[in-house]
């Protein structure tokens, strides 16, 4: 790790070059794993509405249960930030054996649970009855790799709070276009393919739904391994050992359970409020999920960015707490705002501009391009609010401030999200599109709530 190490303490650097040499791995990260899960969502939906269906039905209560791991995460990101930024890297060290033995801990469990409900959950997220069979496929066969997800988001999140951006962007990129090669050999049967002009027969597992499953579940594992493998074996200061104990340290682990509980809780609120939504908007067929779920695949290429500035944030933020400089944290953020601002902005219009040819490259089908790319016009407006959303929350919890983006939570997407979604498609029967609105206005109001509330200024005074 300690060749992309990355130490914001040193003011001779000029404070725009820390964040663009922290920010631009993660920033590449997120572009190029949307384009990969764009293109695995093409492949997917190449299948037709059906399989698309099968697998959007249960993203909601997937990401439910993953935010449980990623929730503490966050914890350790902040603390190992902190413990950067002061040079205690025996603690950091420490921290980052506790995120293992957690994850392996809570990740066994939850795999079962995944496992036994992989049925259920379709069921209950209102799913129709022809998409049933292939949804208890996929869910069975994601579950099994769940404790490997789990284990890439921490570490993923334990190298960014060290300052090492750069290692997750590698191995993040590597497994996702392992990703794709294997849901090409593995969701379609042996075919003729010409390329060039040339005709040949292409190998194909023809596995549909469980083959894209079963590429997931193999890329993700093995990603999870190589990250954990590195943290053993590359020489630096946060090389951890064996040797060193795996004992829980509860006094450490009392720290990120008051830091993670509320950021879990958050998601909790987020991934609920999302499985409501999903859920509503399968009321109204399988051809409006599909359109939502392929709208939302192709809008992450436009928010990631704005996420990997939020990300950047939560390190230069913790580090520079860490080193008694709340004076710069706050100039970082205010840098972090402007640079997100420029280039979301160039991403709204690329939304806007570019709905139907998009939503073209993820499917065929006519009737989801029209509706999806009415909703991509419509989320492509609110790309910067949501980008400073994710900034000042991604520092208050570098501050170690998970209170805040829990609160906010529960009123944007409770208060604003939910009830506009309910009101318009089950009281009004407004349809598709006033999902989308109700989506824009949270994130609004998300934006508006994180700004007052930075404002006040309590993150100056936060313990990690």
């Amino acid at each position: 790790m300690n060749k992309d190490k990355f130490t914001i303490v040193d003011e001779q650097r000029s404070p725009w070059l820390t964040i663009i040499l922290l920010a631009w791995p993660i920033l590449i990260e997120q572009i190029l794993t949307s384009l990969v899960q764009a293109v695995d969502t093409a492949m997917v939906g190449s299948m037709g509405a059906i399989a698309t269906a099968s697998i959007s039905i249960s993203q909601s209560p997937n990401m439910l249960i993953n935010g449980v791991i990623m929730a503490l995460g966050v914890g350790f990101t902040s603390m190992i930030a902190r413990s950067v930024g002061a040079n205690d890297m025996n603690r950091a060290r420490l921290l980052v054996r506790q995120a293992i033995l957690t994850v392996f801990s809570l990740g066994i469990p939850l795999t079962i649970l995944c496992f036994s409900l992989a049925r259920k959950i379709p069921i209950w997220m209102g799913g129709a009855p022809e998409i049933l069979d292939s949804a208890e496929t996929y869910n069975r066969i994601i579950a099994l790799s769940l404790c490997f997800r789990c284990l890439t988001m921490v570490l993923t999140s334990i190298y960014r709070g060290y300052g090492d951006s750069k290692t997750p962007m590698k191995v993040n990129v590597m497994v996702n276009l392992l990703n794709v090669v294997g849901n090409f050999l593995m969701i379609f049967p042996t075919r003729e393919l010409t390329v060039l002009g040339f005709r040949f027969t292409m190998f194909g597992f023809g596995w549909g739904v469980a083959g894209a499953a079963v590429s997931t579940s193999l890329s993700s594992t093995l990603g999870a391994m190589i990250l954990l493998i590195r943290c053993f074996t590359v020489k630096s200061e946060m090389r951890i050992s064996v040797r060193d104990g795996f004992a829980p340290n509860w006094k450490e682990l009392k720290t990120v359970v008051r830091l993670g509980l509320p950021a879990m809780l958050q998601r909790f609120a987020m991934s609920s409020a999302s499985i409501i939504v999903t859920s509503t908007v399968a009321s109204l067929g399988t051809v409006a999920v599909a359109a939502q779920s392929l709208a939302g695949t192709a809008e992450s290429l436009s928010f990631m960015p704005g996420f990997a500035f939020g990300t950047a944030i939560t390190t230069l933020f913790g580090q520079s707490l860490g080193a008694g400089r709340p004076d710069m944290a706050h100039d970082f953020l205010i840098r972090t705002i402007k640079i997100g601002t420029v280039v979301m902005a160039f991403m709204t219009c690329v939304l806007f501009f570019g709905s139907e040819l998009i939503m073209g490259i993820f499917t065929p089908d006519a009737e989801v391009i029209r509706h999806g790319s009415v909703l991509l016009k419509i989320l492509a407006i609110i790309q910067i609010p949501q980008m400073i959303a994710f900034c000042i929350s991604g520092a208050l919890q570098g501050a170690g401030d998970t209170k805040t983006p829990l609160y906010v939570a529960l009123i944007s997407m409770w208060g604003v999200r939910i009830l506009g979604v309910l009101l318009f498609v089950r009281v009004l029967h407004l349809g598709l599109y006033s999902v989308c609105v109700a989506m824009c206005t949270d994130n609004v109001v998300r934006c508006l709530l994180f700004i007052l509330q930075y404002k006040r200024g309590k993150w100056k005074t936060m313990k990690a």
